[in-house]
Protein backbone atom coordinates (compact mmCIF):
# COMPACT_ATOMS: atom_id res chain seq x y z
CA UNK A 1 0.00 0.00 0.00
CA UNK A 2 1.16 3.55 -0.66
CA UNK A 3 2.69 5.66 2.11
CA UNK A 4 2.29 9.44 2.39
CA UNK A 5 4.03 12.22 4.28
CA UNK A 6 1.50 14.88 5.29
CA UNK A 7 2.62 18.35 6.40
CA UNK A 8 -0.03 20.11 8.49
CA UNK A 9 -0.30 23.54 10.11
CA UNK A 10 -2.59 23.55 13.12
CA UNK A 11 -4.97 26.19 14.46
CA UNK A 12 -4.36 25.04 18.05
CA UNK A 13 -1.29 25.45 20.22
CA UNK A 14 0.96 22.77 21.60
CA UNK A 15 -1.32 22.23 24.63
CA UNK A 16 -4.22 21.33 22.31
CA UNK A 17 -2.34 18.65 20.39
CA UNK A 18 -3.06 15.64 22.65
CA UNK A 19 -6.78 16.06 21.97
CA UNK A 20 -6.09 16.38 18.23
CA UNK A 21 -4.05 13.16 18.34
CA UNK A 22 -6.84 11.30 20.12
CA UNK A 23 -9.43 12.59 17.65
CA UNK A 24 -7.21 11.62 14.72
CA UNK A 25 -6.84 8.08 16.03
CA UNK A 26 -10.56 7.75 16.78
CA UNK A 27 -11.46 9.08 13.33
CA UNK A 28 -9.15 6.59 11.63
CA UNK A 29 -10.34 3.65 13.72
CA UNK A 30 -14.02 4.56 13.33
CA UNK A 31 -14.26 5.89 9.79
CA UNK A 32 -11.06 5.11 7.90
CA UNK A 33 -9.98 1.54 8.71
CA UNK A 34 -7.93 1.38 5.49
CA UNK A 35 -5.57 4.09 6.81
CA UNK A 36 -2.66 3.31 9.11
CA UNK A 37 -1.12 6.21 11.04
CA UNK A 38 2.53 5.18 11.40
CA UNK A 39 3.96 8.15 13.29
CA UNK A 40 4.23 11.93 13.40
CA UNK A 41 6.96 14.50 14.00
CA UNK A 42 5.70 17.63 15.78
CA UNK A 43 7.38 21.04 15.57
CA UNK A 44 6.49 24.35 17.18
CA UNK A 45 7.54 27.52 15.35
CA UNK A 46 8.73 30.70 17.07
CA UNK A 47 5.20 32.10 16.71
CA UNK A 48 3.80 28.99 18.50
CA UNK A 49 2.36 27.55 15.28
CA UNK A 50 2.25 23.76 15.55
CA UNK A 51 3.23 21.78 12.47
CA UNK A 52 3.17 18.05 12.07
CA UNK A 53 4.82 15.79 9.55
CA UNK A 54 2.77 12.58 9.63
CA UNK A 55 3.39 9.29 7.88
CA UNK A 56 0.32 7.35 6.79
CA UNK A 57 -0.24 4.19 4.83
CA UNK A 58 -3.40 4.53 2.74
CA UNK A 59 -4.95 3.32 -0.50
CA UNK A 60 -5.10 6.89 -1.90
CA UNK A 61 -4.20 10.51 -1.25
CA UNK A 62 -7.90 11.30 -1.50
CA UNK A 63 -8.63 9.11 1.53
CA UNK A 64 -5.88 10.87 3.51
CA UNK A 65 -7.48 14.21 2.62
CA UNK A 66 -10.93 12.95 3.68
CA UNK A 67 -9.52 12.00 7.06
CA UNK A 68 -7.91 15.46 7.36
CA UNK A 69 -11.21 17.16 6.54
CA UNK A 70 -12.99 15.21 9.28
CA UNK A 71 -10.21 15.96 11.77
CA UNK A 72 -10.37 19.73 11.20
CA UNK A 73 -8.47 22.47 13.10
CA UNK A 74 -5.63 22.49 10.57
CA UNK A 75 -4.73 22.96 6.96
CA UNK A 76 -2.66 20.65 4.83
CA UNK A 77 0.46 22.37 3.53
CA UNK A 78 1.52 19.41 1.37
CA UNK A 79 1.13 15.67 0.82
CA UNK A 80 4.01 13.69 -0.62
CA UNK A 81 3.97 10.09 -1.78
CA UNK A 82 6.88 8.31 -0.09
CA UNK A 83 9.14 6.55 -2.58
CA UNK A 84 11.19 4.76 0.08
CA UNK A 85 13.11 5.04 3.33
CA UNK A 86 16.83 5.13 4.04
CA UNK A 87 18.94 5.24 7.19
CA UNK A 88 22.65 5.90 7.74
CA UNK A 89 23.11 2.12 7.83
CA UNK A 90 22.21 2.08 4.13
CA UNK A 91 25.40 4.06 3.42
CA UNK A 92 28.35 2.32 5.03
CA UNK A 93 31.62 4.22 5.17
CA UNK A 94 34.01 3.72 2.29
CA UNK A 95 37.32 2.24 3.38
Amino acid sequence: MTRYLVERHFEVGEAGMPEIGRRSRQTIEGNFPDITWEHSHVTVDDDSTVRTFCVYEAPSEELVREHANELGKHRIKAIYEIAGDVTPDDFPPVD
